[in-house]
């Protein structure tokens, strides 16, 4: 249930977030708030304004990308907080930047970073790819401390 809140919330803040934007700020205006720089560009390419005018196909690739979650959701052993988080802002934040690819052929950023325009999906991926990372680690380390917990590991301690 966690994954599908997640999911949805974020993308009901992204999609208002930049539906305001797009009827409030003009195209390029720039703006500061709270120490946080704002300015409103229209984005018909990936990250960065990488392959420009590929918008509908990076739409597809999210579309692809939400199925293969569902699918791993369902088929692998991939349960818990971190995990229904962390998928859960990835989807939410795919699912919000093909709405507006398929929608309007460009993604809308308004976020100023070093990295360059963001928008609240793009920092919902960034957050969703922190988790699984966070994720993955834990796991590793339960692992590792059940295989140094384990019979054969103490009798050949032992032994040595």
């Amino acid at each position: 249930m966690l994954f599908y809140i997640t999911a949805i919330l974020v993308i009901l803040l992204d999609q208002l977030s930049k539906n305001f934007v797009r009827a409030y700020v003009e195209l390029h205006e720039r703006f500061t708030i709270w120490g946080i720089q704002f300015t409103h560009i229209e984005n018909s390419g990936m990250a960065g304004g990488l392959f420009p005018g590929n918008a509908r196909l990076f739409g597809v690739v999210a579309v692809l990308f939400v199925i293969f979650v569902l699918y791993l959701r369902k088929t692998e052993d991939m349960k818990g907080l971190l995990i229904d988080l962390s998928f859960g802002f990835l989807v939410g934040g795919a699912i919000g930047n093909a709405i507006d690819r398929f929608l309007f052929g460009t993604v809308t950023d308004f976020i100023v970073r070093s990295g360059g325009v963001l928008n609240i999906a793009d920092h919902a991926i960034e957050l969703g790819v922190i988790l699984l990372i966070i994720h993955f680690v834990v796991s590793w380390l339960r692992q590792k401390g059940k295989a140094s917990s384990s019979p054969s590991t103490q009798k050949e301690s032992v032994d040595k």
